[in-house]
């Protein structure tokens, strides 16, 4: 079973940094898509970043330029520094770890974690 544990979510200042951590166990993690999504408040789940396992990687247009996700095939983890906050960050941030063939499916393939919140404050 795929457990994937997301942590680094907090609360900081419009123009600060944070860095999300997921951390992966029962999957093959390197043969993975993985990926972060948000959801605000009233809002629809949507892509962040993802990350293949050739490396290739897609980031929402909001988000370029200020957030960059990586990984670590060694440690199962994939990570999400984000820099430039703004008020409009403000999310549950989920990690996401799916077959490769489902990576740019809109529908929520794969397995979950429980998320972490970020807040930006203005």
């Amino acid at each position: 079973q795929v457990q994937l544990v997301e942590s680094g979510g907090g609360l900081v200042q419009a123009g600060g940094s944070l860095r999300l951590s997921c951390a992966a166990s029962g999957t093959i993690f390197s043969f993975n898509t993985m990926g972060w999504y948000r959801q605000a408040p009233g809002k629809q789940r949507e892509l962040v970043a993802h990350s293949t396992p050739g490396g290739t990687t897609n980031y929402a247009d909001v988000v370029k330029g200020r957030f960059t996700i990586s990984r670590d095939n060694r440690k199962n983890t994939v990570y999400l520094q984000m820099n430039s906050l703004k008020p409009e960050d403000t999310a549950g941030y989920y990690c996401n770890a799916r077959a490769i063939q489902y990576t740019n499916s809109a529908l929520p393939f794969g397995s979950w974690g429980q998320g972490t919140q970020v807040t930006v404050s203005s």
